[in-house]
């Protein structure tokens, strides 16, 4: 489950520099930054989901606050 996380968390930082890329290439840049933020709020959206799932079934655990 760690991976699955790790692996949304890293797909979340590649469409970001997705659309960083596209922000610097002139050539129909409105239609790929929309592309990368859909791509990156899904992601998000599914990360979020994948954590609450994971904490309701015991897989992962939050740090006591010290």
């Amino acid at each position: 489950m760690k991976m699955l996380i790790a692996i949304l968390l890293l797909a979340v930082v590649i469409s970001l520099g997705s659309a960083l890329s596209s922000m610097t290439n002139p050539d129909d840049r409105s239609s790929r930054m929309l592309r990368a933020l859909t791509i990156r709020v899904v992601l998000s959206i599914g990360l979020v989901i994948v954590l609450v799932i994971s904490w309701k079934f015991g897989l992962i655990e939050p740090h006591a606050g010290g």
